[in-house]
């Protein structure tokens, strides 16, 4: 009964929380590798190749990717990217941060809609339509970096991956917080109609 309750709620809560570990970890590796052409480079497809896998499992687990037409448009995207980022990373980090920033804006504004479309069903969106805002201006600020001459690296991008842990955690401990204060008022509802 209970996992009827929360399944779809319960489901999102897991996959933020797992989006904010990936983040981290993404972070942790970065700093600590950064000077390593090989896992810098390897780092760069894996995250938006991670996005686009992250946001396919999330349609499917909230009813479909015919029911989910941003998380859709959000995999076709990250998965184009990704192609564009291994094309990119053999060239110069000039053109990686370029590419990740237009991928930032496409990704932040999709997932602001989402944000806002999900409000309504879940609550506690707030942090992920802040977190699509910020993406998008993220996004443009790289964009103007990845022009100037001084050359970047993956540093420049691990502001924008720690923002998005930020949120995703947010988003997760909002979720949770708000399962244990409904769950007296749920499971009385469930007693009350199995009665």
């Amino acid at each position: 009964m209970k996992d009827e309750l929360f399944a779809p709620s319960g489901w999102l809560r897991s996959y933020y929380y797992g989006r904010a570990v990936f983040s981290i970890a993404w972070i942790i590796a970065a700093i600590l590798f950064a000077d390593n052409r090989t896992v810098v480079s390897v780092l760069l497809i894996i995250y938006p190749a991670w996005d686009a896998l992250a946001n396919f499992a999330d349609a499917r687990a909230s009813g479909g990717l015919a029911a989910n037409r941003s998380q859709t448009l959000n995999v076709v995207t990250s998965t184009i990217m990704t192609i564009i980022v291994i094309i990119a990373v053999m060239r110069d980090m000039h053109a990686v941060l370029a590419v990740f920033g237009v991928w930032a804006i496409l990704s932040g504004l999709l997932q602001l809609y989402t944000g806002i479309r999900r409000m309504r069903l879940y609550g506690a969106q707030w942090a992920m339509i802040l977190s699509g805002a910020q993406s998008t201006l993220a996004g443009g600020f790289m964009i103007k970096q990845s022009i100037e001459a001084v050359p970047p690296s993956i540093l420049d991008i691990a502001p924008y991956a720690g923002f998005g842990a930020f949120y995703f955690l947010v988003s997760a401990v909002w979720l949770t917080v708000a399962a244990f204060r409904g769950l007296p008022r749920k499971l009385e509802q469930a007693r009350s109609k199995v009665d």
